[in-house]
């Protein structure tokens, strides 16, 4: 249709109408969301101060689904526990996904923002304080601020929005709660899906890659068991921590040993918890940790050597064979090379050319994998949340670094972040989606 419109033009002329009808509708863009922003940020102040953690967030999927309603799309709640799926139809076209996540960290805030979270929840039997620091709050306001903005511009596009609030990302267990749940039975199977995330980065920057973008994860558990007695003689006793000590040091030679070293991967053992006092040898300790890898061979690697190397320190020691669980966790992000080509132009026409880069490998994990996996094209972009001269000042040599997500101090600057999550998603949208 694009080429029918401008026949006849030559290719300069071709180019500068095809240019001014896309600065024109960035314009559109701009304005819908400066429009919007002040209800929006009243939005991501809410959310910010009324964190849910995994599977408990009803509020915030109450709001969502609200604010989706009143925009005309047709909202299902409760996919997959406490997850949403709203769609918007505009005549025949792709249908394409765009995913959010809803819920928080248990963990405490401590960013001293006016709007800050002082929630507590119970997560694992404990009390805990809940916030949320890892942008889920900034996703959720750019997601509704782009199915405005859509809805406002639906003239300038065709198709069938499909946009989804996932539960439980921070246990990467909501993305296949909501498959299982029929995501892609029950309400049409999307031909893209995108998502973005937040970073510690500059504001209006956004960044990604083709091919892997971020890690496969599993977790680990394994119970050392020994035969317990007194710290004075420990000559009566198998010692389960010196077991379980040996362990930790032991399985890094998987990695640096066996693991091609050209390729990422890692073991890390996040909790060792074992004994009482200082003068009893427990009869057991327990370690969890987590699995990250890029390739499937890797993976297969790391996985065989962590438990052939627990047999055999228990082995050495005497002690009863461990118990040993790996929970399978999420496969690795692949970001879709052609769907990049596809709406990289117009990304680059929203935000500068210069303001788009190339991502480094994530060597964090999502659960928004699981849809790529499915067989979906999917593409998840990065966008800062700094100000570019903090982003400058922390990269010098000996400065500290500015907090990631998943630090308690973690805080970005809402309305150019918010802003350029819309902007991002916005035109992503219409590239794939585009009516001319």
């Amino acid at each position: 249709m694009l080429r029918h419109r401008f026949a006849g033009l030559s290719l300069a002329a071709f180019a500068a109408c095809a240019g001014a009808q896309t600065a024109a509708l960035n314009g559109a863009v701009a304005a819908q969301v400066d429009r919007a922003y002040p209800e929006l940020e009243a939005l991501y102040q809410d959310i910010h101060s009324h964190p849910e953690i995994a599977f408990e967030e009803t509020r915030t999927a109450a709001k969502l689904a609200a604010e989706m309603r009143a925009l005309g799309f047709t909202v299902t709640e409760h996919v997959g526990k406490t997850g949403l799926v709203a769609i918007y139809e505009n005549g025949a076209g792709p249908t394409v996904m765009v995913r959010t996540e809803l819920d928080a960290l248990p963990m405490e805030e401590k960013t001293g923002l006016p709007y800050a979270s002082r929630a507590k929840t119970l997560s694992n039997g404990r009390e805990s304080f809940v916030a949320h620091s890892c942008g889920h709050d900034v996703h959720m306001a750019a997601w509704v601020g782009a199915a405005r903005t859509l809805v406002a511009l639906k003239d300038r596009w065709q198709g069938r929005l499909m946009f989804i609030a996932q539960p439980a990302e921070e246990i990467v267990s909501g993305a296949r709660a909501m498959v299982e749940d029929g995501l892609f039975t029950r309400f049409p199977r999307p031909d893209v899906a995108v998502a973005i995330h937040t970073t510690n980065t500059a504001y209006g920057t956004v960044q990604y890659r083709a091919g892997p973008s971020m890690s496969a994860n599993d977790t680990f558990e394994i119970v050392f068991k020994g035969r317990g007695g007194h710290g004075s003689a420990p000559h009566e006793t198998i010692d389960p921590i010196a077991t379980a000590a040996r362990f930790v040091t032991d399985v890094q030679a998987v990695v640096s040993r066996e693991k091609d070293p050209r390729e990422f991967g890692v073991i890390t053992v996040g909790a060792f918890q074992a004994g009482t006092v200082g003068n009893i040898i427990p009869d057991q300790a327990v370690l969890r940790g987590t699995i990250r890898s890029y390739l499937p061979e890797v993976r297969e690697v790391l996985l065989k050597g962590l438990r052939r190397t627990a047999e055999h320190v228990a082995a050495a020691s005497g002690a009863p064979e461990p118990e040993i669980t790996i929970t399978p966790g999420v496969g690795t992000m692949m970001n879709d090379e052609s769907l990049i080509r596809r709406i990289e132009p117009a990304i680059k026409s929203a935000l500068g050319a210069d303001h788009v880069l190339l991502a480094r490998p994530n060597t964090a994990s999502d659960d928004f994998s699981v849809f790529a996996v499915q067989g979906v094209p999917s593409l998840m972009m990065q966008f800062g949340v700094y100000p570019p001269e903090r982003v400058e000042a922390a990269a010098k040599p000996g400065a500290a670094q500015l907090p990631r997500n998943h630090s308690p101090f973690f805080a970005p600057v809402a309305e150019p972040s918010i802003k350029t999550g819309i902007k991002i998603t916005s035109a992503t949208v219409l590239a794939l989606m585009d009516k001319r």
